[in-house]
């Protein structure tokens, strides 16, 4: 854990805009966007990415940051290379050629994803890019690619030491580097070889566990880690819960910099698997621990409810506050009063992290099989900044605010998912006041004060005071604390 003094001076860093991963200027905030394969694996086509893309503006996703469409696996050519190397696309289900969905998506105003695999072959079984990344990479590039999904199958036994895995996936990272198109560059594999210590040198995003799938809190044999903190367990597969893949990233959250971000996988929002309230919990988590936000579902057939959970600002916001820092558990508790759930998980944390502006994200997540009341101190949400109550932000009385509280009502995102051309859909954007980044980016507003990201005051806790707070079975409360500003308060927050 960071000092007070290392912390400010962490802030000053960032807060300066100094790049400190890659410095090439891209990603600087965690990337959002779609990807194809939770919801359709290799069952994809031209007329699926172009409807998706259209889906993408229409539904104003792209307006809150939701910008790249990424094609995932099963994209190649059955019959593999060509005599000079080269991997094209199955033209059945892509007849015109990769470049032009790549010039559709651009004039839509989003950036096109494609996907290869640092391996003799792709997880799918196509032709992977190992041996051959000067070649893929110059493809790409030709392509139009902005960002590239790498992931980690067939690898040749190129792993098992950080080093072996580094060089493998740095060949590929410099060989897109040299194509002189800037691509942002987003490692899959899995958490191995301890990448979060490394993968900030060659990339964007590292994966840092096996492929989710859509359960909260279902423990499965193909996710086989037994200790999910453990960062000897390798390949750990698929089937990982919400639960196991914060449970996975919680020892590692502050290598995520800026340009360089823990990717905790694709969203399962929309597929059907969890509740409501798990949905919310989990988009919630992932924008706070700064996790790329790749929607996963059919936004075809999205369900309204699960619209309302991905388009909200407030904690979208979260994700994009221009301070690189995640936030962190600083309480687990385990067993003792807490009722299993189905599946033997009794277990409640709380999340609290600095924002760019002061304001300070907590989050009361409850995996537990039944309702509980939380409570957290002052000092153990402000402990990054000095354990035992000596952080001096425990001297300021905070107001709290709801980020849930301004959540699209379920029948604006119905006529919105239900108006047929796009003056409709604006309009009910328009009268909903929703708000949209590409005219005011994230960073602007929250420093312009925009209500719309920072939820209803709810709560005030006093100076060296606590908050509790009712939170259901399989769910989270997402909160922002506010300083309340008074003379002495403020020349705290000076020192700071």
């Amino acid at each position: 854990m960071h000092s007070p003094k290392l912390t400010a001076i962490l802030s000053l860093i960032f807060g300066s805009g100094v790049s400190v991963a890659l410095d090439n200027g891209l990603a600087n905030t965690p990337p959002m966007g779609w990807n194809n394969w939770n919801a359709f694996a290799c069952d994809v086509s031209e007329d699926l990415l172009l409807q998706t893309s259209e889906r993408v503006v229409s539904l104003g996703l792209r307006d809150l940051g939701y910008l790249n469409v990424v094609l995932d696996d099963c994209w190649q050519d059955v019959n593999g290379r060509d005599k000079d190397g080269k991997v094209h696309a199955n033209l059945d289900k892509f007849p015109h050629g990769l470049k032009y969905i790549s010039d559709h998506i651009h004039s839509l105003g989003l950036k096109y994803g494609m996907y290869s695999s640092a391996g003799e072959k792709t997880c799918a079984r196509f032709e992977g890019s190992l041996d051959y990344e000067k070649e893929d990479a110059e493809s790409f590039a030709s392509y139009g690619v902005d960002f590239l999904k790498y992931d980690n199958c067939w690898h040749a036994g190129r792993m098992g030491t950080p080093q072996i895995s580094y060089n493998r996936y740095k060949v590929m990272a410099d060989a897109l580097n040299a194509t002189g198109r800037p691509i942002v560059f987003s490692l899959c594999n899995w958490g191995e070889d301890y990448v979060h210590t490394w993968g900030m040198s060659i990339a964007h995003a590292w994966r840092i566990s096996g492929d989710i799938y859509d359960s909260f809190s279902r423990p499965d044999d193909l996710c086989s880690c037994g200790t999910a903190a453990d960062p000897f367990c390798i390949a750990p597969g698929t089937h990982c819960s919400v639960l196991f893949i914060i449970n996975k990233v919680a020892p590692f959250v502050d290598r995520s910099i800026r340009g360089g971000w823990n990717d905790l996988d694709m969203l399962e929002v929309g597929q059907g698997g969890m509740t409501d309230e798990e949905y919310k919990a989990h988009f919630a988590m992932w924008a706070a621990l700064k996790s790329p936000l790749m929607l996963g579902n059919d936004l075809r057939s999205i369900p309204a409810e699960a619209l309302t959970i991905v388009n909200n600002p407030a904690i979208i916001a979260l994700s994009q506050d221009p301070l690189p820092q995640s936030v962190a558990r600083v309480r687990r508790d385990v067993g003792g009063s807490l009722v299993p759930d189905e599946f033997g998980n009794a277990e409640a944390h709380v999340w609290s992290g600095r924002l760019q502006n002061g304001d300070q994200a907590v989050i009361f997540f409850n995996a537990a099989g039944a309702e509980i009341t939380m409570r957290a101190t002052l000092n153990e949400i402000f402990v990054a900044d000095g354990p035992g109550g000596s952080a001096p932000q425990v001297n300021s009385a905070w107001a709290v605010h709801d980020l849930w509280a301004h959540r699209m009502k379920t029948e604006t995102a119905k006529a919105l998912l239900e108006a047929e051309e796009d003056t409709g859909r604006l309009t009910v954007l328009r009268e909903a006041n929703w708000y949209n980044a590409t005219e005011t980016p994230f960073a602007e507003g929250l420093k312009k004060g925009d209500p719309r990201l920072f939820g209803v005051k709810v709560a005030e806790i006093a100076a060296r005071g606590a908050f509790e707070t009712v939170v259901p079975s399989h769910a989270a409360k997402v909160f922002r604390l506010r300083r309340i500003a008074t003379p002495e308060t403020e020349s705290q927050k000076d020192e700071l």
